[in-house]
């Protein structure tokens, strides 16, 4: 089977972090009842984004192996792959990370960011330095966390390169004060961040799914572009809800990654 949809939980910032756990299982049956076979979350939802001004709990190993256990029978239950935006501590250091749940509940594995943020990223998080590719069916799939994609084409390619047909792309952004708000994707007038997800899905001849909170006046919303670089669908600003797409894979061909050869 060549198509596979999938949901993207444009949900609010979590107050709380029991409350993330509640937003992600909600999202997850909301998904799974829309018959969606994964479903991806903004950057760090569980426990939620540490730093531009958000207070979150310190961190804590067990909330979260109580907030992955609870995800992943979400996942068993509505027999739907996961890849939850978290945070987990390796070698006493406190890394951004994803999660990805299989569709019966079991762990597939984690993508750590690689590429922080040179901002206030560095004081609160360390780097990794791995990548790897998931698999749920007929679909392989990359992730690029925030401006691992905004910025690093690289960080796409080479998922496409091991062959992903498509690249997840869990970020996290909110409105600045004087930031232009916007209402259609990838306006001009806005920043260059929805126009580069553009570029990465054209570049590389691949799905690229961008998923962010609901939060109004953000610059940026969930959004699923097609391997020539054109829209598929977005989430309109500002909205709660589960953004659900149905994929083709067999337009994903990955032909621009492959022909790319490092200069």
């Amino acid at each position: 089977m060549s198509t596979v949809r999938i949901g993207l939980a444009n949900v609010e910032f979590p107050a709380t972090p029991d409350e993330s756990i509640r937003l992600a299982e909600d999202a997850i049956a909301q998904a799974s009842t829309a018959g969606a076979d994964i479903i991806c979350f903004p950057e760090c939802f569980v426990p939620g984004y540490r730093g531009m001004g958000k207070q979150v709990a310190p961190p804590d190993a067990e909330f979260l192996e109580r907030a992955w256990s609870v995800t992943a029978k979400a996942a068993a239950k509505g027999d739907i792959a996961v890849v939850l935006g978290t945070e987990r501590i390796v070698n006493d250091g406190l890394r951004i990370s994803v999660l990805v749940i299989n569709r019966d509940g079991t762990i597939a594995g984690f993508q750590d960011k690689v590429q922080l943020d040179p901002g206030e990223e560095e004081d609160i998080y360390s780097p990794a330095s791995e990548r790897r590719v998931f698999h749920t069916g007929a679909l392989t799939f990359g992730i690029a966390i925030c401006h691992e994609g905004f910025r690093y084409p690289e960080t796409v390619r080479w998922a496409v390169q091991q062959g992903a047909q498509l690249v997840f792309h869990p970020h996290f952004d909110e409105t600045e004060p004087g930031a232009y708000q916007p209402s259609t994707y990838a306006d001009p007038a806005n920043t260059f961040h929805e126009k580069a997800a553009l570029c990465r899905a054209a570049e590389n001849t691949c799905f690229f799914a961008t998923v962010n909170c609901a939060s109004r006046g953000s610059r940026t919303t969930s959004a699923i572009v097609r391997p020539d670089g054109t829209l598929l669908s977005y989430q309109p600003y500002g909205k709660r809800g589960v953004l659900i797409a149905d994929l083709d894979l067999t337009h994903a061909t990955g032909l621009l990654a492959r022909r790319h050869k490092p200069i």
